[in-house]
Order: structure tokens, then sequence, then C-alpha cells
């Protein structure tokens, strides 16, 4: 075993089937954790959650998958249910839990007609699946007695909780609350031993970001900006993660960490 595994450890994925939630897993698997992953996937896209789970037993761990929609108070206690019901009562299971849920509505706040607007059903939605969320499944996990001392709570975040794109307006807004609930999860969670940060990706080409309209021109500057060359990949962000589960992490906690090879500090 490899000095850096973490053996019979549990992940908790939202977000697990594509981007980076299915990079995140597969990085996990390789350091010896297995896997729950929560996904939203039409029969289409199936094929790919599978070949996900295999890839991850590939690596001999388990891999635990439900396809539902995370951001739903039912669904989620029928997730939680089925871990509770899995795990024996020696400690809590999971260690690390990654909210990367990127479903929203990217619409202009004020448009040619009231129609093309978006509504405030719209805005609604975006924040409690993008930000929201998070607090109802770590509420759930310490009510559960699923997470303790030595958990890893991250969230995706990116430079639109800061910055402006035109329809990116209730997306920036859910990021931006994502990084307030970050912040606040840190503090009340420190006296349990469980650290709870933001990771800002640079702009990386996923199937959300090319939801985005002008998203070519995003990824076009991205490129000129990057001092690295390149736009940051999902990998980049599950090697970061990867390091940041190390039990010496312990006091780096209610941070936005950015993960971007230096794109955010550049005009």
């Amino acid at each position: 075993m490899a000095a850096d595994e973490r053996p019979g450890e549990w992940a908790l994925i939202l977000g697990a089937s594509s981007g980076f939630g299915r990079a995140v897993a597969l990085e996990l698997a390789a350091l010896g954790m297995n896997i729950v992953g929560v996904h939203l996937d039409r029969k289409s896209t199936l094929p790919n959650v599978d070949r996900l789970v295999a890839d991850i037993r590939a690596h001999g761990r388990e891999a635990l998958f439900f396809n539902v929609n995370a951001a739903g108070a039912e669904k989620r206690g029928e997730v939680l249910d089925a871990l509770q019901a899995k795990f024996p009562a020696h400690g809590p299971p999971i260690r690390v839990l990654l909210h990367s849920l990127a479903f929203g509505t990217l619409k202009r706040f004020v448009a040619e007609t009231r129609a093309d607007a978006v509504s405030k059903a719209q805005v609604d939605m975006t924040l409690d699946v993008m930000a929201n969320s998070l607090v109802y499944w770590v509420q759930e996990l310490l009510a559960r007695e699923l997470m303790g001392n030595g958990g890893r709570i991250f969230a995706m975040t990116s430079a639109g909780g800061a910055r402006v794109w035109a329809t990116y307006g209730a997306v920036s807004a859910a990021k931006a609350a994502l990084e307030s609930h970050v912040r606040q999860l840190a503090l009340e969670l420190a006296p349990m031993g469980i650290t709870a940060n933001a990771i800002m990706a640079g702009v990386t080409d996923t199937p959300a970001l090319r939801k985005i309209p002008g998203s070519d021109d995003m990824i076009a500057l991205a490129q000129r900006k990057n001092p690295s060359g390149r736009l940051t990949t999902p990998q980049d962000v599950a090697d970061a993660i990867g390091l940041l589960t190390h039990p010496k992490s312990h006091w780096l906690t209610g941070n936005v960490i950015c993960v971007d090879g230096g794109e955010f500090i550049v005009d």
C-alpha cells in the first residue's frame, strides 16, 4: 500500500458523473478511497456512469452510485438512509464531501422582454441547487453521524463569484453564496475537526462550461491570460483535492483556494 493511500475511507461526491466530480472520484479511488456518487443522468449518458463505476472498481475500491436529484430533500434522505443501512456503527464513514453541482439558470437579469429575463423561481432554484444544498447535505451527514473528526468538505466555485459574465448573474450569485456558506461551515465545524474549503478552478472545458452562452470566448480569453498557457483541466483540480484530503491539511479551512495556474491573478 502506498504511503498516501486512505484505505477503508469513503468520499461522497455530489455531481459525480462528469467534469470535476468524475475526475475527483477517480483520483480519490486511486488514493484508496471508496466512492459514493450522486448524479443526475438521462438514459443516454448512463453508459458514462457505468464506465466510471468500472474504473473505480478497477482500483479495488467500492462504488455506490445514485441517479437522483441531489438538491431534492426527499432524494437526499433516500441516499443517506441507504448509507446508514450500509455502514456499521464503527465511527463516521464519510471523510470527504465534494459539492460539484452545476445546474442553474443562464439568463439575463434584464432582457428585451420580461419573458426573456430570469424569473424569481429560476433564481431561487439556481441558489438552492448550486449553493444552499451544500448546507443541507452537511446538516444531514452530521445529524446521522456519517461524518466526524478529520472530515473534509470541498465545494466547487468559480471566478464568476466575484466577476461578471453576460447571462451568468444567477449562477454568479450562487457561487458567491456558496463561498459564504463555506466560510460559515468552517467556523461552525472547526471544533468538530472538520474542514471546509471552496475550490476555485480556472476556466475548464467541461459539459457545464459548454452550456454557458459565449463559452468559446471564455475559453479563448482564459487561454490568452493564463500564465501557464493552457486551460485548467479536471485532473488539475482532482490532484489538488487529493492533496487536501491528507490529514496534514487539517489547519486549512474557510478558504477559497484557486486551482488555475495563476489565471485569476492576471487582469
